[in-house]
């Protein structure tokens, strides 16, 4: 197969406890990130790896594919490695699994974008933040880029910073949705952990202290992570409010 998406799922979270199968609107959280990510046409096959026998047998239960992972990983890309070991594919698309409403047309632009380059290693994807409380959240992961649209830094912090205001610069949020190629994954899982790294707690800047190269391509989609429970309660707002609308 050309494509596979996988959704790294890890039971234990420091900042909101089970979140992947917290209720949120009647299905766990991970069955809307899995159901959205179902719904692009570019993906060959789509797979959960999970470190938790909890996680796979809901998961099993609402018909996904599911593959139990080592507890011991300390990140999303070490539990692929693992789990796509023996799948033959090119291209490999890392879907947040605290995404649940990650638009399908977000993964087939960026599958799109990896099968037209080939030389390409990792490509991600921003969205330019119109919510100015989003500036200053370190929740909400910034990205800056160069002029032929690869990643300069990620931060937590508002960059670039604004010397003199007004100013018309305008921000762009990282969306939490990664593509590689195959064997650039496992050079990635092989890299060790860097200083910016550390400093962030950002995985996507040992890349880039490493002399690598990252495509950003810009959305119009927004994404909305769950870190904390006011992230559940806003996305079961934003839920009910579109199937009243349906």
């Amino acid at each position: 197969m050309d494509v596979i998406g996988v959704i790294p799922a890890r039971y234990q979270s420091t900042r909101l406890s089970h979140k992947l199968l917290r209720p949120l609107c009647g299905k766990p959280l991970i069955q809307w990130t899995w159901e959205s990510a179902s719904k692009a046409n570019s993906l060959d096959d789509i797979l959960i790896a999970c470190d938790d026998i909890k996680i796979k047998e809901v998961a099993e239960g609402f018909g996904a594919k599911c593959i139990l992972t080592s507890t011991s990983h300390t990140s999303g890309t070490d539990r692929i490695a693992e789990a796509i070991n023996s799948i033959d594919a090119k291209v490999i698309i890392n879907i947040q699994a605290d995404e649940p409403m990650v638009h399908p047309s977000i993964v087939n632009e960026l599958v799109a974008t990896m099968l037209k380059n080939p030389t390409l290693v990792m490509a991600t994807v921003k969205k330019e933040i119109t919510d100015t409380n989003e500036i200053d959240d370190p929740n909400v992961v910034k990205v800056v880029c160069s002029k032929d649209g690869f990643a300069l830094y990620f931060s937590r912090f508002a960059v670039p910073y604004i010397r003199e205001a007004p100013s018309k610069y305008k921000y762009h949020k990282h969306l939490g949705i990664y593509a590689y190629n195959k064997d650039f994954l496992f050079a990635f899982k092989n890299l060790p952990e860097s200083g910016l790294e550390k400093a962030e707690k950002l995985e996507q800047l040992r890349v880039l202290e490493a002399g690598y190269k990252i495509r950003v391509i810009e959305t119009q989609f927004d994404s909305i992570g769950v870190d904390v429970e006011r992230d559940l309660y806003q996305i079961e707002s934003i839920l009910k409010e579109r199937d009243a609308k349906l």
